[in-house]
């Protein structure tokens, strides 16, 4: 455990900024390579995990889900792959978000709309907010 070129399960934890049972999730999900073990048990990362790590971090902050990141971390190991087959992944990504953020536009106009119907006052039975989701849509 005194080799510096091995972390703890809690020293990548703490390089990584996440918990250990994110590590340990990762782990069974595949996305981190099962690590070696000292006799006592512990398990023992190498330094390439900490880079891992944040990659899969900065992943998700740009919003891969975790089989979409398994992918990239797939094609980075494969013979043959190019910068174009990331670029796809990337463009496939922006046009994901693009749907998303036109369903949260139409949900923010509807739900503008439902605001200014209502004046606020008068009992709630009466609530043209609650009375719209009531209807049935077409």
């Amino acid at each position: 455990m005194n080799d510096p070129e091995r972390l703890t399960i809690g020293g990548l934890a703490s390089q990584g900024g996440v918990n250990v049972e994110t590590i340990r999730y990762y782990e069974r999900r595949g996305l981190l390579p099962t690590p070696s073990r000292a006799r006592s048990g512990y398990r023992l990362y190498a330094d390439n995990a900490v880079r891992r790590l944040r990659f899969i971090r900065q992943a998700q902050l740009l919003g891969f889900s975790l089989n979409e990141i398994q992918d990239l971390l797939s094609l980075r190991m494969q013979p043959g792959t190019t910068c174009a087959d990331i670029r796809q992944r990337a463009r496939e990504k922006i046009a994901t978000v693009n749907d998303k953020i036109e369903d949260l536009q139409r949900i923010k106009s509807a739900l503008t709309k439902l605001a200014r119907a209502c004046q606020g006052k008068g009992p709630i039975s009466e609530c043209p907010i609650l009375e719209a989701l009531e209807k049935e849509r077409d």
